[in-house]
């Protein structure tokens, strides 16, 4: 597959402009060293999953920074933990803005490191795989909400060789990567886990339930959990709290991020099974949500995404928060909407003072439904043709 242009292209160059450093942090395989190269083809690239090259910096790490002030980019730091602090002192040593990309995954304790270590000196730029939006004039947009939006999935010819790379990335990262960066927790369980996951992916999370049916404590799973989520596997979309006379959810709602993950660890091998996956309409509630979330974060930076429920069972899938403006989103895989269905989404506007809401659907065009709710055309939020609603 030919390259494909980044949508955080954008957002990497205006970071460099304002700190000294950026991290590029998500999930393995999903391209970080690849945009930091193509972004940054002047630059010295290391990469420390080389031998050579984390040999060169630990030998003298100091002095390799003093020599290297600036145009330096190193892949998967979390694998040299040293290198935070020193290139504390080599950026206050020297002023002056976009010296060092860095880029990381696969480690629960990344983003901690970084901030700790470079507080007010790096910014944070999130990657994740291929948005539908990044592929739509591929050729590879209908490929994408089965197979996921991994790189090498896509660029696979063939369903055989893209379900085996799936294999190889579960097993790299449960079976190498966390025991290699002091995650001792069995594969075994954590791969349990999340096949367990693919039957309550867009539920509310009871943690409770899943430790009965794996035979361990709940704080066990809760543990789990941290760790999935730290290597991006998983995301917990937390409950909206505003200052209401209501009863709201305390529970997040749990997602596999990746849809082709998901699929592959239900046990669904080919994209003709998605049609009468009785988990279908949650798969694509994932879908947009991972989409909506990737580019409102990446086109209105500080952006938080929760979702809306109410004890009594009223919920909108979507809120995404940005200032102290929050914008409401249905998801429905369906093209027709029911009046009924959307007294949820009244509900969550007026509690909260709202004016407009949107309801993401199959719709071939937009249209008004009437005291402030949008239908949105998913087909055109996926090109990129639509403006994402935040």
């Amino acid at each position: 597959m030919k390259w494909v242009a980044r949508e955080a292209e954008a957002r990497l160059r205006e970071l460099l402009g304002r700190f000294p450093a950026v991290l590029i942090y998500g999930p393995r395989q999903c391209g970080k060293s690849s945009l930091s190269r193509k972004a940054l083809p002047d630059w010295l690239h290391l990469d420390l999953e080389r031998p050579s090259d984390t040999s060169l910096l630990a030998a003298d790490l100091e002095g390799f920074l003093a020599a290297n002030p600036g145009q330096l980019a190193i892949d998967e730091t979390q694998r040299l933990p040293a290198l935070f602090p020193a290139l504390r002192h080599a950026i206050d040593s020297r002023r002056g803005n976009g010296r060092y990309v860095l880029t990381g995954s696969a480690s629960p304790s990344l983003l901690r490191s970084a901030s700790e270590s470079l507080a007010g000196r790096i910014g944070l730029l999130e990657l994740t795989p291929f948005g539908l939006s990044e592929v739509a004039e591929t050729g590879k947009a209908s490929a994408r909400w089965f197979w996921g939006g991994f790189p090498a999935v896509l660029a696979s010819r063939s369903a055989a060789a893209r379900r085996d790379w799936l294999d190889s990335y579960l097993r790299t990262i449960l079976e190498r990567d966390l025991p290699a960066l002091g995650v001792r927790l069995p594969a075994t369980r954590l791969g349990a886990l999340l096949k367990m996951l693919t039957h309550v992916h867009g539920n509310l999370l009871n943690v409770s339930d899943l430790a009965r049916s794996l035979g361990v404590s709940s704080h066990t799973v809760a543990g789990d959990l941290d760790v999935l989520e730290g290597t991006f596997f998983v995301r917990r979309l937390q409950p909206y709290f505003a200052n209401v006379q209501k009863r709201l959810t305390k529970s997040p709602k749990i997602y596999l991020r990746d849809s082709g993950l998901l699929h592959h660890l239900a046990g669904l091998r080919d994209p003709a099974e998605l049609a009468t996956w009785n988990r279908r309409g949650a798969s694509f509630e994932g879908l947009v949500i991972e989409e909506l979330i990737r580019r409102a974060t990446l086109e209105r930076p500080g952006t938080e995404a929760y979702f809306w429920r109410t004890s009594a069972g009223a919920e909108v899938d979507l809120l995404l928060v940005h200032g102290r403006r929050i914008t409401p989103i249905e998801i429905k895989l369906g093209v027709e909407i029911r009046p009924p269905s959307l007294a949820a989404m009244r509900q969550c506007m007026s509690d909260l003072g709202l004016e407009r809401g949107y309801v993401v659907s199959g719709a071939s065009e937009p249209r008004k439904l009437g005291r402030g709710i949008e239908v949105l055309p998913w087909a055109e939020l996926a090109s990129g043709v639509a403006a994402i609603p935040c």
